[in-house]
């Protein structure tokens, strides 16, 4: 039994992200807009919310507004999810949304093999993520090198390796990459002409 508990405390400590797609009424996208900037200010306010990407209609969106919210914890995102401010802000949505949310949440690694569900051409490019990412891993691979190297030269090669890429993972999973994404979000995300 404190195994399950252990797991499920896990599960709930590992970021969360969220990600909102909607399709406005014809006409109503200042009001939505508007709607946008009040829910933003509403959920800043909640405990371990990370920040709040924002990907307006366009042809890669599919003429879809795009909300991608993190918070760093399940237990965060579900006080947020389940509030009474979120509940009445959705309310009025009422007349503005012309359908059916589309919603995926995603935690942890599931970050990094499965990302949010929106068109390819809406997520940063790949270019700007391979550069953050060669930038990071270098930085952090040559760090433990140069701090774990002394206490485990005798290792064999197999057991360094596995050491400094276990601590590189869980390092960029929970803490450098969320860091590292708020820092610089808005130049992944600057739409360019």
């Amino acid at each position: 039994m404190t195994g399950l508990t252990s797991d499920h405390h896990n599960a709930a400590a590992e970021p969360v992200t969220v990600t909102v797609s909607r399709r406005i009424q014809p006409g109503r996208e200042a009001d939505f807009e508007e709607w946008i900037r009040g829910i933003a200010e509403v959920a800043a306010r909640f405990e371990g919310q990370q920040g709040l990407n924002i990907l307006r209609p366009s042809e890669q969106t599919g003429g879809r507004y795009v909300l991608i919210y993190r918070f760093d914890s399940h237990d965060h995102a579900a006080l947020w999810e389940n509030s009474a401010e979120r509940a009445e802000w959705v309310a009025k949505l009422d007349g503005i949304a012309a359908e059916e949310v589309d919603r995926k949440t995603v935690t942890g690694l599931e970050v990094w093999l499965d990302l949010p569900k929106v068109p390819a051409a809406a997520q940063p490019p790949r270019h700007k993520m391979a550069v953050i990412l060669i930038v990071v891993i270098f930085a952090l691979v040559y760090a433990l090198q140069v701090v774990l190297g002394p206490f485990i030269a005798d290792w064999p090669r197999w057991a360094q390796t596995l050491t400094i890429v276990a601590i590189q993972v869980l390092s960029l999973t929970y803490l450098i990459m969320p860091i590292i994404t708020s820092l610089l979000r808005a130049w992944l995300f600057r739409k360019h002409s």
